[in-house]
């Protein structure tokens, strides 16, 4: 049945199941290595079949890439809302973050380590429109983090903006060091339950943080019992 025909809950349905095939095949065999082709094959349908719902293998890959960014920040939008306190509030995002890349392995590395296609590589082509709606999608989750970070005080002076952005980046490197380190498995020569210290991790990475911001406190924020 053509698309004109379909319900629009139907449509979204079948490019949703495109969208998770294509990833898998990415992931398989990378960015250069997939194909309309070798999707079409992997659903059992004609190649042109797909195009009535994506126009080339870009709009597949970056239609993954901002549904993967728009989940992430709708997890940490919901862990962010979930309290009160500016540093519980950062915690509890950090460990959405570290969860979402742990739970998510192969779209995270499509979003984050893998050298593939960015936004400047699509300026001036046809495709540009549907990068900078995926830019977008993915800087939210930045602001989503720098806001959080800018309404945390010392003593009566805010954090400003560049410095936020700093500490954002510090608490990213850190967090995504150790996904990547899970995700490739480097971490399984380092450790014999890497997985286990994921929250010491979390309560390391908050107490430097605290201690960068010029923050002060007793506890790690947002420690668990």
């Amino acid at each position: 049945m053509p698309p004109s025909q379909r319900k629009p809950e139907e449509i979204e349905t079948i490019r949703e199941e495109m969208l998770n095939h294509a990833l898998e095949l990415i992931a398989a065999s990378g960015y250069k290595g997939f194909s309309m082709r070798k999707l079409a094959t992997r659903l059992g349908i004609a190649a042109k079949t797909i195009y009535n719902y994506f126009h080339n293998k870009d709009e597949i890959y970056l239609s993954i890439l901002t549904r993967g960014f728009e989940t992430l920040h709708g997890r940490c939008t919901t862990a962010n809302a979930a309290h009160r306190d500016p540093m519980e509030k950062i915690a509890a995002m950090c460990r959405e973050y570290m969860d979402f890349g742990l739970d998510h392995a192969n779209l995270y590395n499509l979003m984050f380590t893998w050298h593939v296609p960015k936004f400047r590589d699509y300026i001036g082509t046809d495709m540009e429109p549907a990068a900078q709606l995926e830019l977008d999608s993915a800087l939210k989750v930045s602001r989503l983090f720098i806001d959080a970070i800018s309404i945390c005080a010392n003593g009566s002076t805010s954090v400003t903006e560049d410095e936020a952005r700093f500490l954002m980046i510090q608490l990213w490197s850190q967090a995504h060091g150790y996904i990547a380190g899970i995700n490739n498995t480097l971490l399984d020569y380092m450790h014999e339950t890497p997985l286990a210290i994921k929250e010491r991790l979390i309560e390391n990475m908050l107490a430097n943080f605290r201690t960068a911001a010029g923050l002060h406190g007793n506890n790690p924020p947002g420690r668990r019992p």
